[in-house]
């Protein structure tokens, strides 16, 4: 007889418990399980976090910029851990080693992060995998020595500073990267603060990521851009979300946009949905040498 399990509590349904909801979830991290069954998004075609396990695996020496909490690199270690060519000690030491797969690799691996409830967060889930996570705020140089690492990663920094990318990198290494793109979930964005500036509206562009990547001195190899849809199903879920991420709206807060969420629970409670867009585009930049 299967054990007995208690029901889970009903879901808010009035427009108060929602936003109350919404208000109270912690937002720490980059885990979005919470949005089941509350919001949807399609995911880019490339499949960023196995692509990254794949590049990590091949890596002697490894950077990702802005973790957030860890939680994509840590998926991306499990699965490089999983598949780790046998070769592997051999590309750290330059010696033949015959034995079995590394169980942690790239064999370095560091992580920054900004925001202290992120880095208390990273430290804990990315230290059993020998992760140093180290507090670095966004706009502040790398504190790592030149041609440090093979390999940066980074899935969705705030904005990429390709000169200190660059630096770091070793001769022939890669930055490989998912990156927002220009308009990202703009129909919410101007839901809440009205028509955007052209200059706005075309931040993050792939074509001018390319052009000051390629003015640090790095061959952009491939860039790829796509365009994926996004439900909300619920007002709670957009609370949570602009709350997370808080660029979308700067300075949110359930007390200051209450007309306007209002508006949008008896809309969407209408309607359905509130469907919006994300953009993402890969990057795969190399350093010469």
């Amino acid at each position: 007889m299967a054990e007995h399990q208690e029901p889970h509590p009903p879901r808010p349904t009035t427009f108060e418990d929602l936003l109350a909801e919404g208000a109270s979830v912690p937002t720490e991290g980059w885990d979005f399980s919470w949005f089941e069954g509350r919001a949807t998004e399609a995911r880019p075609s490339w499949g960023y976090a196995v692509s990254m396990a794949e590049r990590l695996g091949r890596a002697s020496a490894a950077l990702d910029v802005q973790t957030g909490g860890g939680e994509v690199l840590d998926f991306a270690l499990s699965k490089a851990a999983a598949t780790t060519p046998a070769d592997a000690p051999a590309r750290a030491t330059g010696k033949p080693t015959a034995g079995t797969s590394a169980p942690h690799p790239p064999f370095l691996t560091i992580a920054t992060e900004g925001w202290p409830p992120n880095v208390a967060k990273a430290t804990a889930l990315l230290r059993p995998r020998g992760v140093a996570v180290v507090a670095a705020a966004e706009d502040d140089p790398l504190p790592f020595a030149d041609g440090a690492f093979d390999l940066v990663v980074s899935r969705h920094p705030v904005r990429p500073h390709w000169d200190e990318i660059a630096r770091v990198l070793q001769p022939g290494g890669t930055y490989f990267a998912q990156h927002v793109g220009p308009g990202s979930v703009f129909e919410l964005v101007e839901y809440f603060l009205g028509p955007q500036p052209d200059d706005v509206r075309g931040a993050r562009h792939p074509d001018r990521e390319r052009a000051d990547a390629e003015a640090a001195g790095l061959d952009v190899v491939d860039l790829r851009a796509e365009r994926l849809r996004m439900e909300f199903h619920d007002i709670g879920a957009v609370v949570h979300f602009l709350r997370k991420v808080v660029w979308m709206v700067p300075g949110f807060t359930v007390e200051a946009y209450e007309p306007r969420l209002r508006e949008l629970h008896e809309r969407i409670r209408a309607e359905g949905p509130f469907v919006a867009h994300s953009t993402r585009h890969l990057v795969d930049a190399r350093k010469p040498g």
